[in-house]
């Protein structure tokens, strides 16, 4: 097993440490855990393209690990620090929306690759993530919070936007006019 796939392992095995620490009270801890974890998604993904070892555990595991991470702490979060409900249904609405999409899509043989908003909207989460275990003002979890949920509601549409030749389908999966 290479390096990065270590990595993506190691962010797997800190998601129960980082629940664990919430659920104690030790939130500033959890979150120097969730911020290692945070780390081993860039530097997984850094050396995986720098090295070229992508492998196809990582190109699986990694994204599902860093959902498990994101979702995991942030329905913890709901009773212990005040983290808003609303945030975690829009985020995991989205996830499973596009996963679902992606598995029409690799049906097909069509691969649909990451957008850079929904990069953008993974690092939100992180954000709002860390600022609600540090216990930074509410207010700037909420605003974090707000502006993560639109852009997970943006980038969930612009994934099926541009996917939309998937829905235009009858049920024997043939294209309009092409009989």
């Amino acid at each position: 097993m290479n390096l990065p796939n270590r990595l993506t392992l190691l962010r797997i095995l800190l998601i129960p440490l980082c629940l664990v620490l919430v659920v104690l009270g030790l939130n500033v801890l959890a979150g120097v855990v969730f911020i290692i974890a945070a780390l081993t998604d860039f530097l997984d993904g850094y050396i995986a393209r720098r090295d070229k070892l992508v492998t196809n555990f990582g190109k699986f595991a990694d994204p599902v690990a860093d959902k498990i991470l994101a979702l995991c702490v942030m329905i913890v979060l709901i009773p212990y620090a005040g983290y808003p409900w609303w945030a975690v249904a829009i985020v995991a609405a989205r996830e499973l929306a596009v996963d679902g999409l992606r598995l029409v899509a690799v049906e097909q043989g069509i691969v649909i690759a990451a957008g850079k908003l929904g990069k953008v909207k993974t690092n939100l989460q992180f954000f709002s993530i860390i600022s609600a275990l540090f216990m930074l003002p509410h207010a700037l979890t909420l605003t974090l919070c707000l502006l993560m949920g639109a852009l997970t509601i943006l980038s969930g549409a612009q994934y099926f936007m541009a996917s939309r030749a998937l829905f235009q389908q009858d049920v024997r999966g043939n294209r309009p006019g092409a009989e």
